[in-house]
Parts: C-alpha cells; sequence; structure tokens
C-alpha cells in the first residue's frame, strides 16, 4: 500500500474541540508523528476550545474551526456538511462523541472512501448500534472498550481495531530531585462526574487523618472545580489541598508526586496513567475499562473498586509509607511505558489501521467497477 501511493492522502483528524484532555492529546502526536509522506493532515475542530492549540500546530497541520461557541451549533454542523460535500478526504478519523456521530454520518451519506471512529470509554452516546456500519474501521483504546463494542452493539470484528493512548517518553521522563519533600498525591485530569475527583479527594480526606503529613494536588478545569474547593474548606483541607487549573506541560507535577490517584468511574485508558507510568510514578486507580491494562497489580501501581473512597485510601496509604514498594513501582511503570506505550508505537499502530482501511477500500472500489463491467 505504502508503495504505491502517487501523494499523500488527504486525511481529515475531526474533533469536538481542542481542550485539554486525553483525546485531544493523542490527535496532537498524530499530527506530529504520522509519516507525512502517507499522510496529508488537517485537524477540523467542531467547536471552541484552543488548550491544545499550539500543540496541533505543530509542525504541519492545517486547523480549521467551525465554530467558537462553547457548543456545537447548527450551524457548525452545516459548515461541517458543506466542507466534506466541496473537498471530501481521502480518510476522516473522528474522534470524541459529537463528531463520531455528525462527522461519520455527513461521510457516508457523502460518500468518503475511508472513515475510521473511535471508542475511547464505555459512557460515549454515539448511536453505536446504528452507525459502526457506516466505519471501515473503529479504533478502541483498549482491548475491556473493543470487547465492550462487541458484545453491547455486535460490531463486525474484523473492524475493530485497538491503538492504546500513547505517551512521549522522551518528554515525559522520571526526576528523583523534584520530588516532593512530604507524601505527596496527585490527581490530574478533567473536573467532571466521570472522572470522579470528588472519590479521590474524599478517599484523601480519609488518609490524612492516618497520614497527617500527607499533601494532595488537584489539577484540571471542569465544571466539579468550585464543589471540591469547598468540600476541601468545610473538611479543613484547604491547608493540605491545592486545586489548581489545568496546564498543557504537566510534568512538573507528576514528577513531585509520590503516586497519581486516578478515581473514574469509566474509562477507556487515560494519557495520565501513561504520563504517570513515563515520570516514574506509581498509580491508584479504579478498576475500570482498560485502567488495568495498564496498571498491573502490585507491578506498577494497585487498583480499588469505582465510588471506594476507604479502599482508594487503603491504597494511597500502602504506597506512601513503603519507599522500597513505590521505587520499585516507578521503575517498573517506567520501563513498561517504553515497552509498550510510547508514541513511535501507538503511531505505527494507528498509520497501519489507516492504511489497512484505505487498501480494503481500493479494493472494493475496484471489485465494484470489475462488477459493473
Amino acid at each position: 500500500m505504502e508503495a504505491k501511493l502517487k501523494k499523500p492522502l488527504r486525511t481529515v483528524l475531526l474533533l469536538q474541540d481542542l481542550e485539554y484532555g486525553g483525546t485531544q492529546r493523542y490527535a496532537t502526536h498524530l499530527v506530529k508523528h504520522l509519516d507525512k509522506e502517507l499522510f496529508d493532515l488537517e485537524v477540523w475542530v467542531l467547536r471552541r476550545g484552543e488548550d491544545m492549540l499550539p500543540l496541533a500546530e505543530i509542525p504541519r497541520a492545517k486547523v480549521k474551526y467551525f465554530c467558537q461557541d462553547s457548543w456545537v451549533t447548527p450551524m457548525a454542523l452545516g459548515k461541517l456538511f458543506v466542507a466534506i460535500y466541496k473537498t471530501p478526504p481521502d480518510i476522516i478519523y473522528t474522534l470524541t462523541a459529537v463528531p463520531n456521530i455528525w462527522g461519520r454520518l455527513f461521510s457516508y451519506l457523502l460518500g468518503v472512501s475511508v472513515i475510521v471512529s473511535s471508542w475511547r470509554g464505555r459512557k460515549e452516546q454515539q448511536f453505536e448500534s446504528l452507525l459502526w456500519c457506516m466505519s471501515n474501521r473503529i479504533i478502541c483504546n483498549s482491548e475491556a472498550i473493543r470487547q465492550f463494542l462487541l458484545e453491547k452493539h455486535s460490531v463486525d470484528p474484523y473492524r475493530s481495531a485497538v491503538v492504546p493512548n500513547g505517551v512521549d517518553t522522551d518528554f515525559f521522563t522520571p526526576d528523583g530531585s523534584q520530588k516532593d519533600s512530604v507524601p505527596t498525591v496527585l490527581y490530574l485530569g478533567r473536573m467532571a462526574r466521570i472522572k470522579d475527583p470528588m472519590n479521590a479527594l474524599a478517599a484523601f480526606h480519609l488518609l490524612s487523618h492516618r497520614m497527617p503529613e500527607a499533601r494532595m494536588i488537584m489539577m484540571g478545569n471542569g465544571r466539579l472545580r468550585a464543589s471540591l474547593q469547598d468540600y476541601a474548606r468545610v473538611n479543613g483541607l484547604t491547608d493540605r489541598v491545592d486545586i489548581r487549573a489545568g496546564s498543557t506541560d504537566v510534568r512538573p507535577v507528576l514528577r513531585k508526586a509520590w503516586l497519581i490517584v486516578v478515581p473514574s468511574v469509566s474509562e477507556g485508558l487515560p494519557n495520565v496513567i501513561l504520563e504517570a507510568m513515563a515520570c516514574g510514578a506509581p498509580v491508584v486507580a479504579t478498576a475500570v475499562g482498560g485502567n488495568p491494562e495498564a496498571v498491573r497489580e502490585g507491578v506498577t501501581g494497585l487498583l480499588v473498586p469505582a465510588k471506594d473512597p476507604l479502599a482508594m485510601a487503603d491504597a494511597m496509604y500502602t504506597i506512601l509509607s513503603d519507599g522500597a514498594m513505590r521505587e520499585f513501582m516507578g521503575t517498573s511503570a517506567r520501563r513498561i511505558a517504553l515497552q509498550d506505550y510510547s508514541i513511535e508505537t501507538i503511531t505505527s499502530l494507528t498509520q497501519k489501521v489507516l492504511l489497512e482501511a484505505a487498501y480494503d477500500a481500493v479494493i472494493r472500489k475496484n471489485r465494484a467497477e470489475l462488477l459493473s463491467h
């Protein structure tokens, strides 16, 4: 397939926004690392959200916004339809729920040859039972999500593929000199109900009774931020919990933390786990979605049930109170991040799926032309 390409395939990555998030970071990795001899990349964005824009524009992708509202307006969808109609891409790769619905539907109706969609969490509301047949391939970011799709939505297994999230292991590196002098727990992610940061804060509240010297950093943006601040104030934690806005460079807090906590009620495979592993930090995570595929029990961290702050507090205490365990888990986490989740690995896997889908489309077209004669 690669040898027969006369010119790069015009490929559109369609996202809802470029706010901080694992999907957005994955897209920026593709922009930077997909082979430019094979793919002429464009990033189409349905609504306002520019946190990750500097990364998306580096080094070569064309970025197009369809509206600057805080939600995806009917006008934005209309502009998307027109854009696909006027200049249909060779490949469209839809990322996040709204693009997976409308981008996939419009592309199918307008005859785009290759439609690749994504599933990155069990809670996606994108009418998959009705729309999966429009996708040449569906990329899942964990085997757990792929199995969910096959069982819940009866997706054709041939059309599904697993490409885990990746991490830039040259960018995210350990630095023991930055480690805090006191036990420090980090929550890093969206402050949204599906991520359940309140569970992490409640667990830290329990932990603080057993380990008064412990501190917590919560970094991220979202609607629950005010509620978290209220909880910290009511429970006398304001001098122990630092609640901050998100940042494009999270390495300083990752290197500062003694462990990372991931309290989600539903997940695909969150980037924060991989970034923590690359920085040599143990992880306490809920045993949901693809979390257990990266957080290997007793090796890179500990797993706990969702919505169980006591179990989470116990796991935090176990790691924070045992220096030898932390060192072993941190070293193991870094090694596994390098082996299984490097940017080179996930880019190669994504590239393979896109090219296979394009190759299949060529075969189908040639077969149809032969039959018509």
